[in-house]
Formats: C-alpha cells, structure tokens, sequence
C-alpha cells in the first residue's frame, strides 16, 4: 500500500517532477561521476520536506536510527548497499563491531540496533555490540517487544584497538553522533576502519558546513537540469547566536529579516501565497530540541531567553553559540489528516528505503521530530528507486518516491564535500 499524499501538485513543483523524470538518465549519470570523485558517507538520514511548490532537504543525520522503521521489503536494498559499502573498505572483513548512543533503555532504539546488526549479519559479517555506556560492564542482555533480544559488551581498548572478549573487529560502526564529545578509548585507531570518521561526529560538524555544501551541488544540479536552484535549496544564514547578556539578538534579527527576505521575493516570483517562515537551530548538535519557526524578526524579542537556555555553548562554557538561520520549507503531505514528512535512508551511494514521519498534533511548519511522532514505513509495490517512465506527474506514486531519492542524494553527497572540506587529516595546501 502506498500511504496517500494529499499534496497540492501545481506550480513549478509539477514542471521540477516532471524535469527530473525526463532527464533520470542525466541525473543519474551526474550522480555516477560525483561518486567517482567523492566517497559517499557510509550511510545516512536525510528529512524531506515536500511544499507543493518547492521540495528540500532540510536536515541530514550521518549517524542515522530508526532503521527499524523502514519497511521488510526494503530490507535486501539495505543488504546490498552494506556488501558493497564494506566490499570498498575492508573486502576481508569478517567481523563488525557496532557502537550504539547510551540510550540503552529505550526500546525504540534497541529495535533499530537489531535491525542494523541484521543487515550487516546478512551481508555476511559478524556482528556484536560493544556500549560506550559506564552502566554496561558486563555483558547485558537486553529484550525487545517482539520477543528477540541484543546483547551488549563492554568495549576493550589495547593500544591500538577496539574489540570485545574473544572478538576482535576490522571494521567499527558507529551510531552515535558522540554530540557530548569524542572518548578518548575511540582515537588514534589507526589499524581499523571507524565508520564514520571522527570528524563527521556532532561534537565538530556545524550544520551551515551542510547548507554550504549542499547549495553548490543544489546549483550545479539545477543548472544541468536548467532550472532554478531555489526549488530544492532552502536559503540559510550563519550567526554568532545569543549571549546569557542577550548579546548577538540584533545579528540574529538581522539574518532572519535578511532570509525572509530572500524567501518573500522568491514568493512574489511564483506567485506563492503562503506566508514564508525561518527555522532558527543550533549550528552543531544533533538535538530536536531548540527548533524555533518564526515568520517574522520581531518575534525573537519573545523568544531570546529560551533560545539562550538551549543554545550551544562556546568554549568558555558561555551561550552565544552559532546558531542558523534557515528557510522553512511547509510540508503539505498528510496521512490519515496528520502532517508528515519522507525520511530517505541511504548506505553507502544507494537509497535503501524510508518511512514517513507523522503527527498528528504538530502544524505544516512546524518540527516533526518531536515526541508523539509515528512512523509508517514507506511501502510501496514498486521500487523506491525507479520512477515509472510516461506516466503525468503525480499519477504514479513511485515518481514521487524517485524524487525523494534524488533529495536524499544530493544532500548525501553534500555530506561527502563537507567532510572532505573539515577533514584534519586531508592535504588543503592546494
């Protein structure tokens, strides 16, 4: 069954659809010669927000959960994209030690590590679990609502290792963005593989890196395709934030009045009659919380003390730290008349799947990613892939997933130019 969009398919959004099915084999190709140049990310999560008039990335998580959520049918795309993504980095592979966040009491979580620990089981690895987590000094073993259980170990660091009792990994996975910081029993691994690199860990990646990168490849992609790069980039601003002395709130007005800006004349161009609106987020952490819409500058006045309490610190433990300052991108899809939003998983360059995140007690702007949130896996009769050739657009549902895809992809490649461009290891004397 294929969850039913209500989305308004008029404007420019229904010419972009039909433009990427018409050029599928350019876009393809484009995304095949990146790949030659640039190493996609091992996996992650892209949020896609679909306005009718304009559809966008918006959020791009290279640590991603909720695996658990994509549909079963999915589940041999995601095998496949692991042998090939391991085949590239380790072809002798044999055993795999995956690294999970400490929230080892929520069950949720626990699901998606028994899903990630299968899918590596079935690409022909062994798979065990080793926690980061102080509470777990011996092995525990942990049980699951559908009846199944995970076991997990206490990490054993030699000099240059990371292993378990009696299991020693070549590869190492993280899931854990690490956003209070890099533990010291993770660094210097220099004869393993850690996935992802160090430097892709919230504790240093800065959000507007993402944006920054994202709206080169989202112009060169528009101009191969000779369209308007604003129909899937959202305008973005970078600020210092605001200090506990309230410091830094007229920088903040200032870039939010210069986004809305951009957005309102963008509006006048297609005539769009929805109000526009920014997203203010901390610029590093991977937290929902601290995600603030507001449709106008002036409304930061009310909001200043609240953006202080959760704004990220700067190095003299002080707030004020960045923040940015992004376009908001409405979601008109609804299911069952709750607003939802496609989530694309990706592994290695392949899209594996995704569901829909829904709820029904949030508004078409607002942060899906909150409590009360369901997700409903995107099962479809087809691959998420393909899109089905000569049908209109919006008739065959597929399309609309392809062009998910697609979103999904660029943002994943822009993940690849952000950590070429911050790897401390990387030769940038050219």
């Amino acid at each position: 069954m294929v969850p039913h969009l209500v989305t308004a398919l008029n404007g420019p959004i229904n010419e972009l659809e039909q433009r990427i099915l018409e050029s599928m084999s350019a876009i393809e190709r484009w995304f095949r010669l990146e790949w030659m140049e640039h190493t996609p990310a091992f996996y992650c999560a892209v949020d896609v927000r679909n306005a009718g008039f304009k559809l966008a990335p918006v959020d791009t998580n290279l640590y991603p959960d909720g695996w658990n959520n994509l549909s079963p049918e999915m589940l041999p795309l995601a095998v496949q994209a692991a042998m090939a993504a391991i085949e590239k980095i380790c072809p002798e592979a044999k055993n795999l030690l995956l690294v999970p966040d400490n929230d080892i009491h929520n069950s949720f979580y626990l699901s998606n590590l028994a899903r990630l620990a299968r899918i590596f089981n079935l690409a022909g690895l062994n798979v065990r679990l080793g926690s980061l987590s102080n509470e777990v000094k011996a092995p525990i073993a942990l049980s699951l609502p559908d009846g199944e259980s995970i076991t997990l170990e206490p990490l054993i660091r030699s000099q240059y290792r990371l292993g378990l009792k009696d299991f020693d990994p070549c590869t190492i996975l993280l899931n854990n963005g690490l956003a209070a910081g890099v533990p010291g029993i993770l660094e210097e691994l220099h004869e393993q593989y850690l996935l992802p690199p160090l430097h892709a860990s919230w504790r240093t990646r800065r959000k507007s890196n993402h944006a920054k990168a994202y709206e080169e490849i989202a112009k060169r992609f528009a101009k191969m395709l000779g369209m308007d790069h604003w129909l899937i980039n959202p305008a973005h601003a970078i600020c210092n934030g605001v200090g506990p002395d309230g410091g830094g709130l007229d920088e903040l007005k200032t870039q939010a009045d210069a986004v809305l800006t951009k957005i309102r004349r963008k509006y006048k161009e297609y005539g769009i009659q929805e109000k526009p609106f920014v997203v203010i987020k901390p610029d590093d952490g991977s937290s929902a919380a601290g995600i603030w819409a507001v449709r106008d500058a002036k409304e930061l006045d009310d909001l200043a003390s609240r953006i202080r309490q959760v704004a990220p610190r700067t190095e003299a433990g002080q707030g004020g730290g960045p923040l940015m300052v992004q376009e908001g991108v409405l979601t008109h899809e609804r299911i069952n008349d709750a607003v939802a939003e496609p989530v694309v998983y990706m592994m290695d360059r392949y899209v594996v799947g995704g569901y829909y995140r829904v709820h029904a007690e949030r508004g078409e702007e607002d942060n899906l990613n909150a409590p009360g949130a369901r997700f409903l896996p995107l099962a479809f009769e087809q691959s998420a892939h393909l899109p089905q050739p000569g049908m209109k657009p919006g008739v065959s549902a597929p399309n609309r997933f392809y062009m998910y895809g697609v979103m999904g992809r660029l943002a994943m490649l822009a993940s690849s130019y952000e950590l070429e461009a911050t790897d401390p290891e990387a030769d940038n004397t050219d």
